[in-house]
């Protein structure tokens, strides 16, 4: 397991629910995984509200805190057809934790 993680939290309105998670399943998640330093990812969705959160979330595992801001994370995050569905996100969380 990692050292590092980076979180996203994101909500999009519900007439975008089903382009965006097909393209952040089919494209964006996979594009992300094949970055080197990216060990893997997960998504999840909200089961139960709670203070301040977001309805989805992904974690990544990745190897240096860095990562995030490289050139290969972003070319691989702004795909033409991920950057047409993230017009819609209303709400956008982002962070690297490090383990303790």
């Amino acid at each position: 397991m990692s050292n590092y993680i980076l979180i996203v939290q994101i909500d999009v309105p519900e007439e975008h629910d089903t382009e965006f998670n097909r393209l952040y399943d089919s494209e964006h998640v996979p594009n992300l995984l094949s970055v080197p330093g990216v060990i893997g990812g997960q998504r999840y969705v909200l089961d139960r509200a709670g203070n301040d959160m977001l309805r989805y979330l992904a974690i990544y595992e990745i190897e240096t805190p860095e990562l995030p801001d490289s050139d290969e994370w972003k070319a691989k995050a702004t795909t033409p057809g991920w950057m047409g569905v993230r017009k819609h996100i209303s709400t956008l969380r982002r962070g690297v934790f490090r383990k303790m």
